[in-house]
């Protein structure tokens, strides 16, 4: 970090043999030709602490919500290296969402990077808002300060209007208390706007190495990235190179499992992954490439186009059988659901665990027992009207002849 003579600071980003290039935090109004500029022997910090839970903050930990200054706080670089995989443990422990969808089919775990991505208006923010509110019936279950998860909200490029109302949506509900929200929004300068995220994490991180669990929730990075877009072109910086290094890591699983550890840690840093399958190769296939699992998240905007026409179709053979069972299943589960109201989630109002638990169930080889499923259902309290439903589905799948896999 520099500062210049008025007081204003900021980044160094680009040194070169006869220019300093230096990206500013606030508007650089205050800054004359021949001001003296001076390094002050420090890398970009943050404010960090517990006592920004409840407070708007910027991307530098000052509150901005008329409060006051907060105080026992420490000071946290917002550059620092991530834990390499060898010091990690796995992720072993759920983070409920209180969404139907997310908890049962796409469930996450403490410490897991989950991307929310989709179109504009069509419920990005609610979910992660729902995500939020969740924590605050799993935190009075919570017995202990490590059972909590505090959450770190990180808006970028939003307006004013609606993180004042974000800030009204979670005061309602008090989940204000185990929360803080970083604001970097339209009005602020983009050096702010590319800077939030990672102060963000710094905060996030003080819980973390302080052995509490918190969440962090990006929204979103498509305006990170026009901001250092913004700063790239100003700079000069060039936003790609003259040549390329194309790489193919190799990775062994055991039974065909890819959710374990490491395959997971190495599918999250790359752009697409070609999997293989044994059953294939019984089948005389080679390569045993499976085309359903096997995805390439870049790679098509390179492709041929000539290619792109001809390949339309080539996957619907292979993966006929399984879509024509995976349909049926589908199918019958939705009837039951849209037959007793379970098919939508209320925004604000997340489910409770049990209640996601109680009709959502995952076999493999056999079914749920008609016997073992009622017993759950006396464990879990539940009235006629879900009972009736949960069987409904059980019946469902039951009669297609079909298992879950």
């Amino acid at each position: 970090m520099v500062e210049f003579a008025s007081g204003v600071k900021g980044i160094t980003l680009n040194l070169e043999n006869e220019n300093v290039r230096i990206v500013v935090f606030v508007s650089d109004t205050a800054i004359k030709e021949g001001d003296l500029v001076k390094r002050t022997r420090s890398i970009v910090d943050v404010l960090a602490g517990k006592p920004l839970l409840g407070r708007v903050v910027d991307a530098l930990g000052v509150p901005i919500d008329g409060r006051g200054a907060v105080s026992d706080l420490e000071q946290r670089r917002v550059e620092v290296k991530a834990p390499g995989i060898i010091e990690r443990k796995s992720v072993h422990e759920p983070m409920q969402s209180g969404l139907k969808a997310v908890d049962s089919l796409v469930p996450i775990g403490r410490g897991q990077r989950e991307l929310i991505i989709g179109d504009r208006q069509i419920g990005k923010t609610a979910i992660a808002i729902d995500t939020i509110l969740n924590q605050k019936q799993m935190s009075s279950r919570a017995t202990s300060e490590s059972e909590t998860l505090y959450c770190v909200y990180v808006a970028i490029g939003q307006k004013r209007s609606t993180v004042a109302q974000l800030v009204q949506i979670f005061s309602e509900a008090n989940a204000l208390e185990y929360s803080i929200l970083v604001a970097a929004t339209t009005s602020y300068p983009a050096p702010l706007q590319f800077l939030a995220p990672y102060s963000g994490c710094a905060m996030g991180e003080y819980f973390r190495d302080n052995g509490m669990h918190a969440l962090i929730i990006y929204d979103d990075l498509s305006k990170q990235a026009t901001a250092y877009r913004q700063m790239s072109l100003l700079l000069r910086r060039p936003l790609g190179r003259a040549g390329s290094l194309t790489a193919l890591p190799v990775i062994e699983t055991q039974a065909g499992d890819v959710s374990a550890y490491i395959p997971t840690n190495v599918i999250s840093i790359t752009n697409g992954k070609i999997c293989l399958e044994i059953e294939l190769f019984y089948h005389g296939i080679r390569p045993t490439i499976n085309i359903g699992l096997s995805v390439s998240h870049v790679g098509s905007a390179a492709q041929l186009k000539a290619m792109k026409q001809v390949c339309v179709g080539l996957d619907e053979y292979n993966t006929m059988d399984i879509i024509d069972c995976q349909v049926t299943i589908e199918r019958a589960i939705e009837k039951a659901l849209l037959s007793h109201g379970f098919s939508r989630d209320e925004l604000g109002d997340p489910r409770k665990r049990d209640e996601i638990m109680g009709f959502l169930f995952y076999a493999k080889g056999e079914l749920l027992s008609y016997r073992k499923s009622l017993e759950m259902q006396e464990e879990l309290e539940y009235g006629t009207h879900r009972r009736k439903a949960y069987r409904d589905i059980i019946d469902a799948i039951s009669s297609s002849k079909l298992f879950l896999r």
